[in-house]
Formats: structure tokens, C-alpha cells, sequence
């Protein structure tokens, strides 16, 4: 992925040493706090990566071989038929490269040496040198963000906070099912978060008491951002008392409309991101997704299992609204923008644009590639719209957005398709050969402007 001296230059000196600051990840703080050691490399390699089972089953695997009760030795298996089917897909790149990087297996995967590849994989794992924090230091990982939700008592943070783990993890807070007033269960969470937070939730104003207290909570366990995983913001005009009749209506288990959906959820949103500026937090919205799209497999998996795609959503509307509320009681705290259709990408470079007030660099940053994006072309495209309509040198850098312990050569995916596209650049004579200055640059984007706006201490 390095076509030319500059490239390699850029990312051998200045990106490939950097440390890592994943800051948006679904990484078990679980297994981090206790430091979990892995039976085999299908448990951390293929259990729950939704990237690898959609792969499969698009190969003609049946389940009982992805999500199923087939052995672990026989979903690897299954994984290694797949492989060589993957070419063009980054999980062709991403495979290699992970068992190159953590295993020193340097060879294709294939259904032949499926055996042998899986032993040797793990054995490794089952040495305590392979356990999970040994797995994040290898990569050099600086700080892990992971992704909770209000009702989580955060127990495994608090636990590696007192221990003596070089890696630091922090959350970030997730409350988009106190969101989400459409959904049948809405009242059965709202029970569990009237547990979490001690407040008793029949009205509305119960409700913002309720989350404040949440963020409360989360602030003195160390938390500094939000993460919203939504389909598109809503801010429409509403009246105080409207919100307040409509989640009455909810609350009691009566039909509400779309109009008053979208009421609610603009009010909600609203306070929640003044709640955020409020205690000096990054908020983070991912938008785009068409969530849960076989009604058949979600009854029968559950979400997050491999049933989403990229969703045609109009944003710019509404999300200008939103932000320009905030901005305009300036209470627009740091603010993280990530689409899910390209067709979006120079949407969002555009848009962050209209919010960076001159008061803090880059405070309102374009996210990096996400998801169906965070492969090559994707990353490409995102950086050459922020590049367009932006300033790339102010740009936080990648996350992995994974649940798996041996993503983390996704960043030198990334580092390596950054420092190619400066040094193509560089070679043509449209960018200046300063290989200091640019190699700065590409440490900042890499982890110096992540430091930074974040603040991790």
C-alpha cells in the first residue's frame, strides 16, 4: 500500500510508531478489566464479527457453522474456506495482516492449512502473554473507548482504574434506547434505567432527571464523550408541553404518531447535547445506518448480528438545525459527525465547517470512515472530501469501531493508506517535498490531534 519513497518514509518514520487512541470501540471492558485469556482464535477472531459471518453466509455457509453450536474448530474452518473468497474485501487485508501482526503467521489462509493455522494461533493465545491487555500493548494501545449504556454501573472501568494495567480504558455514554420512543420495548428499558439511576420515571421531567444523573455518574467514572448510533437526527419545532403529553401517552402504553416521535426525540437530543456541553464532553453521532433489515434472523439472532446496511436518509437538513441551536446558546460542545452513505461524505465536510467557531481547533470534526466506509476506498473518499472542504491536518484519525481484540492493525490499515496519499502527492509535485512538516501532519492526524481533543490524561 506504500507506492513510493514518501509513502514510506511517512509511515515508517512519523505513523507506524505512533501509539494508538482507539476513542469509539465495543471492546469488552470485561474482558480488559480481568485481563481474559482466550481458549482458541475463534473466540476472539470470529465470535461476534458480523463483518466475518455476513462474508460466510454470502459464500453459502450454513449457520450452524457462523452463530451455531459447530465447534469452534469448525467455525475457523468455515472462516478459512471462506478467506480466499474475501479477495477485494478489506477482510482479506485485515485477515493477513492480524495473523501476521499477532501470530507471526505469514501465509494465506486457506481451507488446507485451516489445522495447522488454528493451532498455532491457539496455542499463542493461551500463553498469558497473549491475554488482553498483552494483545492491545502489542499494537501499542495507548487508551480503549468503549460503548455503554446508561444503566451500566461500570464496574469493570472502575476495576481497572484501581489495578496497576498500563492501558487505559474510559466509556463513552450511549443512551439511545431512552431515545428510541418508537421501539416496543421502550418501557421495559425505562424500568431498568429508573433501577440505574434511583429516580422513578412517570413523567418526562423524570426522564431528563433520570439521564442527567446518569452523566453524573458516568463523569465521575472518568467518561468525556457520547456516542449516538441514529438513523438520521431529528430537530423539529415542539412545544414543552407537547413532549411532556406525548411521553405520558408512551408511558402509559398508548399510540403515539411519527410526527410526535420525532417531537420527542428532537426535545431528548437537545437536552442530552447541552447536558453534554455542560460537562465539557465530545459528542459523538453516527449516522446512516438501516438497522435490523431481517425481521426473520433479528427474532431469531437478535441485532448486531449481520443484518444492517447503508441506509438513504436525508441529513443535512435537520442536522444543520440541531447544531445551530446549540451554537446559538452556545451550549455546541466538541462534536463528532460520522455518515454511513458516501453519498454523504461532502455533507458532512461541509457541514463541520459552519460550526468551527475559532475558539477550539477542529471542534467540530468529519469521523473517519465507519463501518461499510472503513475500507480502503472508503477511508480514501473521506479523507479527500475532508481534505476538500476542510483542513485534514486538524483530523482526529482513525478508530476501529470493533468488537474484537485483534483489529488494531486496522490502524496501520489506515496509517498506511494516509501516508500513500501524501506521498503520491508529494511525488507529482502537489505537495512539497518537506517530509518533516508533512510527517508531522500525519503524527498529529495518527494520535498527537486525538490527545489532544479528547484529553486523556
Amino acid at each position: 500500500m506504500l507506492n513510493n519513497k514518501y509513502a514510506e518514509e511517512l509511515y515508517h518514520t512519523y505513523a507506524s510508531k505512533m501509539p494508538i487512541i482507539d476513542y469509539h470501540c465495543h471492546l469488552s471492558p470485561k474482558d480488559i478489566a480481568e485481563d481474559r485469556i482466550f481458549k482458541n482464535i475463534t473466540e476472539v477472531w470470529i465470535h461476534g464479527d458480523h463483518y466475518k459471518w455476513r462474508a460466510m453466509r454470502t459464500l453459502g455457509i450454513d449457520e450452524k457453522y457462523i452463530t451455531g453450536d459447530a465447534s469452534d474448530l469448525d467455525k475457523f474452518r468455515s472462516w478459512a474456506k471462506t478467506v480466499p473468497y474475501t479477495l477485494r474485501n478489506p477482510l482479506y487485508h485485515w485477515t493477513h495482516l492480524e495473523l501476521l501482526r499477532y501470530f507471526d503467521i505469514d501465509e494465506l489462509l486457506t481451507e488446507d492449512n485451516a489445522d495447522i493455522i488454528y493451532k498455532k494461533a491457539s496455542d499463542k493465545l493461551n500463553s498469558s502473554e497473549f491475554s488482553c491487555q498483552k494483545l492491545l500493548a502489542k499494537m501499542n494501545v495507548e487508551v480503549v473507548c468503549t460503548t455503554e449504556d446508561p444503566i451500566d454501573n461500570l464496574e469493570y472501568h472502575q476495576m481497572l482504574a484501581k489495578s496497576d494495567a498500563k492501558i487505559k480504558m474510559s466509556t463513552s455514554f450511549r443512551p439511545d434506547k431512552s431515545i428510541l420512543i418508537e421501539d416496543d420495548s421502550y418501557n421495559d428499558y425505562l424500568n431498568l434505567l429508573e433501577k440505574a439511576s434511583g429516580i422513578a420515571i412517570s413523567t418526562y421531567d423524570d426522564l431528563e432527571v433520570a439521564l442527567k444523573k446518569r452523566v453524573q455518574y458516568f463523569n465521575e467514572n472518568g467518561c468525556k464523550l457520547s456516542d449516538h448510533g441514529l438513523s438520521n437526527i431529528s430537530c423539529v419545532s415542539y412545544m414543552d408541553l407537547e413532549v411532556k403529553e406525548i411521553f405520558n401517552k408512551r408511558r402509559n402504553n398508548k399510540a403515539i404518531n411519527h410526527i410526535e416521535i420525532e417531537k420527542f426525540k428532537s426535545a431528548i437530543l437537545q437536552f442530552l447535547a447541552k447536558t453534554y456541553h455542560e460537562f465539557g464532553w465530545v459528542q459523538q453521532f453516527h449516522v446512516g445506518a438501516l438497522r435490523n433489515n431481517n425481521k426473520r434472523m433479528l427474532q431469531k439472532l437478535g441485532p448486531d448480528t449481520g443484518w444492517d446496511s447503508i441506509g438513504d436518509f436525508s441529513q443535512a437538513e435537520t442536522l444543520s438545525k440541531f447544531l445551530n441551536l446549540l451554537d446559538s446558546s452556545d451550549q455546541l460542545t466538541k462534536t463528532i459527525l460520522y455518515n454511513l452513505n458516501p453519498a454523504d461524505n461532502e455533507v458532512m465536510a461541509s457541514m463541520v465547517g459552519n460550526f468551527n467557531d475559532g475558539k477550539i481547533k477542529g471542534k467540530v470534526q468529519f469521523g473517519s470512515g465507519w463501518w461499510f466506509l472503513d475500507q480502503k476506498d472508503g477511508i480514501i473518499k473521506q479523507l479527500n472530501a475532508l481534505s476538500n472542504m476542510s483542513l485534514i491536518s486538524t483530523f482526529i484519525g482513525m478508530l476501529t469501531d470493533s468488537r474484537s481484540f485483534i483489529s488494531y492493525p486496522r490502524h496501520e490499515y489506515f496509517r498506511r493508506i494516509l501516508c500513500n496519499l501524501f506521498g503520491e502527492e508529494i511525488e507529482k509535485g502537489e505537495l512539497p517535498n518537506d517530509m518533516e512538516w508533512i510527517g508531522k501532519i500525519i503524527s498529529d492526524i495518527c494520535y498527537t490531534n486525538a490527545k489532544e481533543y479528547f484529553n486523556f490524561k
